[in-house]
């Protein structure tokens, strides 16, 4: 009786154990760890980005952490859908061309930098109504037949400026377009994930 206690015992262990290493956080990589002011209060705030290099997809996970007047710093926001996986469709899979390769915090904006095969963009936030709110969203990129396109979209505003010129030898003059769109409530850093809208 007592071995069939002590086996269900260890039994138990084992798979408690199994089951806590399973879902231990495997976000190890560091990629990125800047400071700066985020929210006005004249102390540097803390942004670090990690990836999960075990994963198919190797995901990114961008963790905000806010200064606080004792020296601690406290997590706010931590979320894996801001940045793209460096593999979308997994190692093997299909590469999109988009890839993250930097975060910066200037003026109190928290931007998000992306590469495009041909081409970049942009996502900015800004702590405001006591959450990180989308307020900017920029993209230049190449159509691969001459014409480089850029657009310009201030959330707060509402307007979203769109130019389209040609850099081969033509002489076609660049074209613009300006719409109002506005996007009420503003998307928060928490939920936000890239290009699930048309608009950012």
């Amino acid at each position: 009786m007592n071995k069939i206690i002590l086996f269900l015992f260890i039994f138990i262990s084992s798979s408690l154990m199994a089951q806590k290493s399973s879902t231990k956080d495997k976000f190890v990589v560091q990629i990125k760890k800047i400071k700066g002011d985020l929210n006005k209060d004249n102390l540097a705030d803390l942004i670090v980005v990690t990836q999960d290099t075990i994963k198919p997809k190797a995901p990114y996970k961008l963790n905000v952490f806010i200064a606080q007047p004792n020296g601690t710093f406290k997590l706010i926001i931590s979320t894996t859908k801001a940045i793209d996986p460096q593999y979308p469709e997994g190692k093997n899979g299909y590469y999109n061309g988009n890839s993250f390769y930097d975060i910066t915090i200037e003026k109190g904006v928290l931007t998000i930098k992306n590469e495009l095969t041909r081409g970049n963009f942009e996502h900015k936030f800004r702590y405001q109504n006591n959450d990180f709110e989308l307020i900017g969203f920029s993209e230049t990129y190449s159509d691969g037949q001459g014409t480089m396109r850029t657009v310009n979209f201030n959330l707060s505003t509402g307007i979203r400026l769109t130019t389209s010129e040609r850099y081969d030898d033509s002489n076609e003059k660049p074209t613009k377009a300006e719409k109002k769109i506005l996007i009420r409530p503003l998307p928060k850093l928490q939920d936000f994930a890239p290009f699930t809208t048309e608009y950012y």
